[in-house]
């Protein structure tokens, strides 16, 4: 563990200063070196999240698809999302806007002395064993991420934000992204909470996210794949999240259009388990939302028209 940080640090230290750093100062920001330096690791993350995504489950996709591509521009948007997310765009917009009330507001609980609490020192030597306090946060935030996915979907005025992602009916890699920008805020400011709540170092949060979102890139691919009768039940598989996306079934309530769903679980799938949520049908159907075929409900095709629409869908005016 400490070899791959050593590494990740090293090339962090380069990229920003061959690039960011230069950039920063041309701007007159140099007041903000420290937070471009955090910046620049996420822009990292998202360049190697990138590179595995191009060489290893776009051949996947190709390998055994599930069905053949017939709406390239629909995924080409899918990009633009994917391109905003990974490339810290979407992280610097929040940097602007969001984090200084993050960090008044942590500012004034730390100053009325709440301290932050450290979920991995409640076991003693867990934080001695890198791996095990990072697996220890995996199951706590993967445990969150589901409750904030029935939430999405439970809550009618969310579901008119989250729907924007249900919509896209031709699946690939670039699909996870694919959602509401407002969506993405209440998404990442409960995380942000939580991650405050519990005490995550930065590494580790920055590490858990990119496991996530890599792990979400292959199970939205068009991609014909499962992980047996075992591993279904231990990792999200392709066919997993992709029967969660189905129409009538992934995110209704028995079919009846009504909200509610199945196969929640970001990665891994015990919380569905749990929670009476699961479905391990072996079956890959059509994906999308059933509005859009029973009643031609239009949830946008660029990138600013599907944002327009999602606003609109929430004031209850599409």
């Amino acid at each position: 563990m400490n070899w791959i940080d050593q590494v990740f640090s090293d090339a962090q230290q380069a990229l920003f200063e061959a690039v960011l750093q230069p950039v920063m100062f041309a701007l007159g920001l140099g007041n903000l070196l420290e937070d471009g330096y955090r910046a620049t690791g996420w822009l990292l993350v998202g360049l190697l999240q990138l590179v595995v995504m191009l060489l290893l489950i776009a051949p996947l996709q190709r390998w055994r698809p599930v069905e053949p591509m017939v709406d390239r521009a629909a995924v080409r948007t899918d990009i633009v999302y994917t391109l905003i997310h990974r490339l810290g765009l979407f992280r610097v917009a929040l940097f602007f806007t969001v984090d200084p009330v993050f960090t008044e507001v942590f500012g004034w609980l730390r100053g009325h002395g709440v301290a932050t609490f450290h979920l991995d020192q409640l076991v003693p030597g867990v934080t001695d064993i890198a791996w095990v306090s990072f697996v220890l946060y995996l199951v706590v935030f993967d445990l969150a991420d589901y409750w904030i996915h029935r939430g999405q979907h439970g809550m009618g005025w969310w579901w008119q934000l989250h729907s924007l992602h249900h919509s896209q009916r031709q699946m690939t890699l670039w699909s996870d992204n694919r959602n509401h920008l407002l969506d993405d805020l209440i998404r990442d400011t409960l995380l942000v909470l939580l991650a405050q709540a519990v005490g995550v170092a930065p590494a580790q949060f920055v590490a858990l996210v990119a496991l996530s979102q890599l792990s979400e890139s292959l199970q939205h691919a068009n991609l014909r794949l499962w992980f047996g009768r075992l591993g279904e039940r231990l990792w999200v598989s392709p066919r997993y999240h992709r029967l969660h996306h189905a129409i009538g079934i992934g995110h209704e309530s028995r079919g009846q259009g009504t909200l509610g769903g199945h196969n929640f679980a970001v990665l891994l799938p015990v919380w569905d388990m749990l929670f009476r949520t699961a479905n391990f049908e072996q079956r890959y159907d059509a994906t999308g939302v059933r509005d859009q075929v029973e009643k031609g409900r239009d949830y946008g095709r660029g990138f600013w028209a599907q944002q327009w629409l999602g606003v609109k869908r929430l004031a209850g005016r599409a």
